[in-house]
């Protein structure tokens, strides 16, 4: 198994001053996904949760949703020239039953750490791949004033980030605030795979009246990763993209962005978010 951060000689500059000393940095390793022995992806990651990973990517690209799903999750042997394990190529074996998506080269892509894998077409393709098709009915609803805790709730719960500065971090909360989970990765979508994975090996999909927070901006592919798991409502710190705003009007996903303080825009869903009370201003022409 990779080691989640590395040792590294650098050159440090303050204030005029220069001084050499080691740094902490996070690992960045590459892990290949097979499904029933026959290569799916390649993602860049930070090592660990591997398995959760690799079956919470297979449940946001619709091919499994319950752990049942599953027959047996391993680490490839003999993966190096050499014949040792190198722990980067993770083979999922489905039970007996469950289709088997037709794997083409079209589906069979390299992953960077800092773009997600969208393999849908359009968002008419989401819709009918998701295995949870009540998002929209899902009454949560969450008070604006604790959203805007929840980052600094999820940043004091980042433990490789104090280390290195380099992690992107997804954190699963309920509507009254508490963690149910946190995970760090170099790559935001992976981090949230792992949630989404790990919820599903626990048996806990749809993850139902649930906020997902993640440390960076909303991109499409984690607006349909959390359509995917069946989370209600998701917030970012950062801007979502339009094709994230478009995919949560249709699912009946709740989108907030630029959540910093006691600040944010809804996006989508509204009707989920309790606004604090006082005047409200009038729409802006």
């Amino acid at each position: 198994m990779g080691r989640v951060t590395e040792r590294r000689r650098v050159v440090r500059i303050r204030g005029g001053a220069v001084v050499m000393r080691p740094d902490t940095l996070v690992a960045e390793e590459p892990l290949e996904i097979r499904l029933n022995g026959k290569p799916l992806a390649i993602t860049m990651r930070t090592p660990g949760d591997d398995f959760a990973l690799a079956v919470g990517f297979l449940a946001s690209e619709g091919v499994i949703a319950h752990a049942s799903d599953v027959r047996a999750v391993t680490y490839c042997e003999g993966a190096a020239e050499d014949g040792s394990n190198t722990y980067n190529v993770v083979n999922v074996q489905l039970a007996p039953g469950v289709p088997v998506p037709d794997i083409t080269l079209e589906r069979n892509v390299y992953t960077t750490s800092s773009c997600g894998l969208c393999g849908k077409a359009s968002l008419d393709a989401v819709r009918t791949a998701t295995r949870f098709p009540g998002l929209a009915d899902d009454p949560v609803r969450v008070r604006a004033e604790l959203l805007a805790e929840l980052p600094d709730r999820l940043r004091a719960a980042q433990k490789v980030f104090d280390r290195t500065g380099g992690l992107h971090a997804a954190g699963l909360f309920t509507i009254g605030g508490e963690l149910l989970d946190v995970r760090e990765d170099v790559g935001r979508h992976n981090a949230v795979d792992k949630i989404v994975g790990r919820a599903l090996q626990a048996g806990r999909l749809p993850l139902a009246g649930a906020v997902l927070l993640v440390s960076g901006r909303a991109s499409f592919e984690l607006a349909q990763k959390a359509v995917m798991a069946g989370i209600p409502v998701l917030a970012a710190v950062s801007a979502p993209s339009s094709l994230a705003v478009d995919l949560a009007v249709e699912s009946g996903l709740t989108l907030v962005g630029f959540l910093r303080g006691r600040d944010m825009n809804v996006y989508a869903g509204e009707e989920r978010v309790i606004l604090p009370s006082g005047p409200t201003s009038r729409p802006e022409a």
